[in-house]
């Protein structure tokens, strides 16, 4: 489908139908206003990206938090201050308008949850695009390790655990962590499948018992949903790139910007291409 079909779509289009779409029909739709809903399972192939935008004199702290803590908070690009275009995993990209939905938070509190942040933009925000895990997820299902939140039409449950991040500046706070239920037999295969993948958050952080990392499964944070282990399964966890909002609320940073739990920002790079070998 091109970009021109895709922004002639209306608001009742399902799921089904954009399976398939290019990264860059996504944007287009999200652009529109034509989209709003998750980019779970979307654009398969294609790796995904979470988003933190913040002000220029809080830029050099955070850059070192995710350098100091790279399994929840991998880099993936960086833009230039006042600047909302990315330029280097996706073409013509917008940060104002290209992601489903966004999360903005003043002093540490979530004040609303818009589809297009252009009227928040301000020339001194610098955006940062950090890997996501749903980049292997199609990995994971091409070594026939079913996803059930994919099956169930879910977003990936996420906990705040109670492990500290490694401070940086004025960041500090708690990692972020995504559970996926993983047959007790395909637990090694699932850290082998992700371990490729550093700059999407890698092999998981965690395997088994919940409350070591302070997590309670049924009490699932950053509004996503509950899917649990069932008979056979294993929680696994890996790092997430939702812990930069917790870390907000820690640190109470004056502004900031984040995708939307589950509403991602799709590249227009493989998740093979940024694979290791």
């Amino acid at each position: 489908m091109s970009t021109a079909t895709a922004e002639k779509l209306d608001n009742s289009v399902g799921k089904d139908e954009l399976l398939d779409l290019h990264p860059r029909d996504l944007r287009a739709l999200a652009r529109a206003g034509k989209w709003t809903g998750t980019t779970e399972g979307l654009a398969t192939g294609y790796a995904q990206a979470n988003l933190v935008i913040i002000p220029k004199e809080a830029a050099f702290d955070f850059l070192l938090f995710c350098l100091r803590n790279p399994k929840p908070c991998p880099i993936v690009e960086v833009t230039d201050p006042g600047s909302p275009m990315i330029t280097q995993v996706a073409d013509n990209a917008d940060l104002r308008t290209d992601l489903p939905m966004y999360s903005v938070y003043e002093n540490g509190e979530l004040v609303a949850q818009p589809t297009d942040i252009t009227e928040y933009w301000r020339d001194d925000l610098v955006g940062f695009l950090l890997g996501c895990s749903y980049s292997f997820e199609t990995a994971l299902l091409n070594a026939n390790i079913p996803l059930r939140h994919q099956d169930e039409d879910k977003i990936v449950s996420i906990y705040t655990t109670d492990v500290q991040c490694a401070p940086a500046g004025r960041f500090s706070g708690p990692m972020v962590v995504s559970m996926r239920p993983i047959k007790h037999e395909q637990v090694v295969r699932a850290v082998q499948v992700t371990s490729r993948f550093p700059a999407t958050h890698g092999a998981p952080v965690h395997i088994g018992e919940p409350s070591v990392i302070g997590v309670d499964l049924e009490k699932t944070t950053f509004q996503t949903d509950y899917v649990g282990p069932g008979d056979g399964e294993v929680p696994v966890f890996w790092g997430c790139g939702c812990t930069p909002q917790a870390v907000a609320l820690n640190s109470k940073l004056d502004f900031m910007i984040t995708h939307k739990a589950g509403y991602l920002f799709v590249t227009d790079t493989l998740s093979e291409e940024i694979a290791a070998l």
